[in-house]
This record gives C-alpha cells, structure tokens and sequence, in this order.
C-alpha cells in the first residue's frame, strides 16, 4: 500500500552510511557500502514502496491502525510507532551508530533497529528482503546461529538479531513482548549481546549528536528548524573523502511521469559550496575542512585544471550515466539511472566554486590549518582557467543537455573567483598579484552587467543577450557582484516574482528545455526569493513567505528538490541539500538576533 505521501520520510545516517525509514518503519532505501553504491534495499524506487517484496527491511504491524514518528530531540536518531485495531503497539528506533572513542570517530557501515512493545500483543511480519545489482536480484541469503548473512556480489553484510532467525528468513509472524534487536553492519561476528551492545551505541550517538548541536551558533528564531536542516545536511557529508553529496537518492522524478529522473548522490562542487558555507554560518567547520581535502585532491591530480562539475564521493574513476532496468522506479515512474551525464557536460561555474570554498581557509582564525601563499598560487591556476572560460557557452547551472548558451550565472562565478582572489592576495599582502586580480574583476563585472542587463525586459536575464529569465539571477547579490539596492537587481527580483513565482514557490525558468516545459518548483529557488526580497527592503513579506515555506516540510522537517505548486506533494531527490540550505540561509537573513529577543 503506497503512503498518501511517500516523501514522509526519515533520514538515519553516520557520514558513512544512510538510510530512508517510511512513515511506517519500512526501512525502503539504504545503499551499500556507501551512499553511492548498490541499493540494497531498494523499494523506494518500485510502485509500493514499504510494501514491495523486494529491497525493504519492515516490521508490519497485523491489523495495523496508525502510525506516528519522531526524531529523538537534536539527533539523528528515529523512533516511529505503530498501533493495531486491539490497543497493541511496538516503536522502532532506527539508527546508524556515530561517536568518538579512542581518539577517532566511530561511523561503521551499520544501521540499528530496536523494536519495543507498547501494549498488548502486538503480531509482527518481519521482512528482511534485501537485492542485489541495483534490484535486479535477491541478495544471496545464508543463515546462521544468531545472524543472517547476505551477500550482493559488491558487498557482503549480515544482520546479527536476539530475534529468531527462522521469523527472519521465512517471514514468519512473532508477538513482540519484549524487546528485539536487528544489527545490519559489516559480515563481522559481533562479540557482544545485540541489546547491550545496541543501547550502549544509542546512548553514545545521541549524546555526540547533541553535543554538536549544541556547538551551532544558530538563529534565535526557528531553531527547530535550523538544527534539523543543519543535522541533514551533515548526514549527506561523507567524511572518508569529504565529499558533500547533492541528495542520498537517486531517479525520484521531478515531476509526474516527467522522465526527469537524475542520480544526485553524487558530489557537485557548486552545491557542495552552498552546503558548507551555510554549515559555516552556524559555525560548523569540520565539514568544510573535509570538503577542501576532497577538493584539494581533485585539483592536485588535475595537471590542466579542467574540472568536471560533479565527482563521484571517492573523487576518482569515470562517472557514466546508464538506466537501470529491473527497479520501476518511484511509484513505477521510471527510468532509474545510475551515475550521472553531467559529469561530461561543461560548466563554467565550477571554478568560481572552488575559489568561493577555498576563501574561507584565509580570513577563519577558528581554522586548524589556514591558507598559505602555495595554497594561493594553486587557487591561481584555478581563477586562471576562470578567466579563460568566462564568456563561452556552457550547460549552466540546470545541466541544460541539448543546448549552450553564456549563462549570466557561470560568468558571476567566474567574476566572484577573481574577485575572492583579490582579497586574498591582499590578505597574504601579496599587492601586485592583488592589484592584478582586481584589475580583472573589475573588467569582468563591467562586460557582465552590460551584456547580462536586458533593457527590454528590466531585468538580468538567464543568457548574454537573452530574454528569458532565471531564479540564478537572484544569488547576483550574494556573489557579490551588484549591491542589493542597485535599482536594475531591484528591477530583477520584481520581474522574477512576477513571470516565476507561483504561490510561495519559484520556478527555476518557464521556458521548454531538453524535457518540455517544468512542472514542479525547485524548492530552494523560493528560498533565494525569500532573500531577495529581504535584501531590496521587503523584509516582513520576506518573513511571511519563509513562514508558509517552512510548512512544506514534510512531517519530519525534510525537503525534496521540487514541489508541485497544485498539490503540494514533494518530487525530486532526496533530501536535497539546496533546500535545506535554504532553510538555513533564510533563518539566519531574517531571524531578529538574540539581544533583540531576550
């Protein structure tokens, strides 16, 4: 049976490993042995969701009534609760362990699940159905004293119970009276009672998420919902590279039966940029610091320079795009792909990107190691090679795939890394490398706002010489390159709420692409709105529209890529990182600070 929603979901996850719990407990998407590898359990992408017979981890509750679920106050942790027609009911809390001990973080690939009674006789199905080679098969499944062995061909994992394992691998309905404990982690034997072991690492986990949070210096106002934003956008870190993934799913379309089916667990260095910098604002360093290792790497192993757009979380190795056709796809929309074609395309925004991060290692004293003057010289090579694209048609930064154009964003990019370039030269007191930078700055804004200004239209358009418009044309002033209060910026935003809005929502662009005409919103495009508007003066009705955007949330305060503008249900992948930056950005922008509060 298909939710009325099926985006209502939870996120578990320990920068190693994630997972999407349903409304119900179903545990319908997790992907082993990282974020980007098989999906092991799949029903995400099938017509019925928690109820597929394939690729879906669930406790269903006989005669089933009501569910409710939760996050544990401030973590990551899950608890949801089933009720029956009899009074009978069981929660599930769902976890992957993360903590420090022995002067290292703990993050295995494992995921927790603890089922409890609440009351009466509760009759409980267990299936533990995992797949092999992205659905195309069942996992191969091996029985043992205590556990339960599975192997993929890419992976192999076992699930260690104090359940009986014949109600495991047949299916067979159990009254839970007391409580069970389900392991899944590595094909390891584990030394230790499943109970004991299990609430020693939740207790462990809750306490370090929760020191974290309480680390963030975050908005006085909408604290709930910064800290569940900040929490998500953690969890789509993955720490054993520094990579920041785009979202943890792949092919959930855009919109109804749209074909607009992207695999987004992957990283792209533009919204890995946005990530960090919206963690920055709150003061969570760690994460940037992991992602310029990451970046650092990329950059160093490229003699020329030339960088792709998105990489693979391992920073390596050839990232193609092809469709998968044993799994339907979500609600049976298909094509599931995997990898992504962007990797191939050309976009120029990708080098101001990797100068915008890299900035912060010279002004952050909080920063262990900060930029020195041979980190300077590489970043050099990078905004020369900005210099050298700014002005050639590229895909842009919607991965247009059957057109180029000069996109005004990837010229702003371009612009914001030479700008950056100059103050940081001037940082380090290197003056005529300062000088120089400036000098071509300059030079750049001027041919950027006189080709990317239409007089016609009163606004910057999407292209040089173009007429449509664009919600990137909304970041021009975070960039940097036009003051807020400039009347063509204000022009701008006046024209975008009129030809994009829809509601409370904002279109990316109206015009057809490769696919026609979208369909549904992109969430964080009402975000950029919300500071715009915030920015030219308009702040009430920018904090009545952030208001009402913070209620398409879903239930647990997650947001997908898209929302349709009719329904109100949410598409795309998830959760998207963007939009949670958006919730972050515009908290921060609008919230009345703490001395005002108190």
């Amino acid at each position: 049976m298909v939710a009325i929603d099926p985006l209502n979901l939870a996120v578990v996850g320990n920068c190693e490993v994630s997972a999407l719990i349903d409304a119900r407990g179903s545990l319908v998407w997790m992907c082993l042995p990282r974020p980007d590898g098989d999906p092991v359990f799949s029903a995400l992408l099938t017509p019925e969701l928690g109820a597929a017979e394939q690729g879906v981890f669930a406790f269903d509750l006989v005669d089933f009534e009501r569910s409710e679920q939760h996050y544990v106050r401030n973590t990551a942790v899950v608890e949801t609760r089933l009720w029956d027609r009899h009074g009978g009911g069981i929660a599930i809390t769902d976890f992957c362990p993360r903590f420090r001990t022995h002067g290292r973080m703990f993050r295995p690939m494992m995921l927790v699940r603890m089922v409890r009674p609440l009351g009466g006789r509760p009759l409980v199905k267990i299936r533990l159905r995992p797949s092999a080679d992205h659905g195309a098969r069942a996992a191969h499944v091996r029985p043992g004293s205590h556990h339960v062995h599975f192997s993929t061909g890419e992976v192999a994992f076992r699930v260690t119970a104090d359940a009986s394992i014949s109600a495991l691998t047949r299916g067979r309905p159990v009254v839970v009276d007391q409580p069970l404990t389900f392991v899944l982690g590595p094909d390891e034997t584990v030394n230790e009672m499943p109970a004991g072991l299990s609430a020693r690492f939740l207790e462990e986990t809750r306490i370090w998420w929760q020191d974290w949070v309480r680390s963030l210096a975050i908005p006085f106002e909408w604290q709930e919902e910064v800290i569940r934003a900040a929490i998500t956008l953690k969890l789509c870190a993955f720490e054993d590279s520094g990579a920041v993934l785009a979202a943890l799913t792949t092919s959930i379309p855009e919109s109804p039966d749209s074909g607009r089916t992207w695999d987004y667990r992957y990283c792209w260095l533009r919204d890995a940029y946005f990530v960090v910098q919206a963690l920055n604002r709150l003061g969570a360093t760690r994460t940037m610091e992991g992602y310029l290792h990451f970046i650092d790497n990329i950059v160093a192993s490229t003699d020329e320079v030339e960088l792709q757009p998105v990489y693979p979380l391992t920073g390596d190795g050839v990232l193609t795009e092809r469709i998968v056709p044993a799994l339907p796809g979500f609600l049976g929309m298909g094509p599931v792909r995997i990898g992504n074609q962007a990797a191939q395309q050309i976009q120029h925004d990708v080098y101001g990107a990797i100068i915008l991060a890299v900035s912060q290692l010279f002004f952050d004293e909080r920063l262990v190691h900060p930029g020195d003057a041979m980190l300077f010289a590489q970043l050099e090579n990078v905004g020369r090679r900005a210099v050298q694209v700014c002005g050639l048609p590229d895909a842009g930064p919607w991965e247009l795939r059957g057109s180029k154009h000069v996109h005004t964003f990837s010229v702003a990019m371009s612009w914001a890394g030479c700008d950056r370039l100059a103050r940081i030269a001037r940082r380090l007191g290197l003056a005529p490398a300062a000088e120089q930078w400036r000098r071509t700055a300059d030079e750049l804004r001027d041919t950027i706002i006189a080709r990317a200004w239409s007089e016609e239209r009163g606004a910057f358009t999407a292209t040089y010489g173009g007429t449509d418009l664009d919600a990137s044309a909304l970041l021009l002033p975070e960039l940097g390159l036009i003051d807020a209060m400039d009347p063509r910026f204000v022009s701008t935003v006046e024209a975008i709420g009129r030809e994009l809005t829809e509601g409370d929502l904002l279109f990316r662009y109206r015009q057809s692409d490769d696919f026609g005409k979208p369909h549904a919103a992109f969430t964080v495009c009402a975000f950029w709105y919300v500071s715009a508007l915030a920015a030219i003066g308009r702040k009430e009705e920018a904090r009545e529209r952030f208001a009402r955007l913070l209620q398409r949330r879903n239930a647990l305060g997650l947001l997908s890529e898209d929302i349709d503008p009719d329904t109100g249900q949410l598409w795309g992948n998830f959760p998207q990182t963007y939009s949670m930056v958006g919730i972050i950005s515009c908290a921060v922008r609008l919230s009345r600070s703490w001395d005002e509060a108190l």
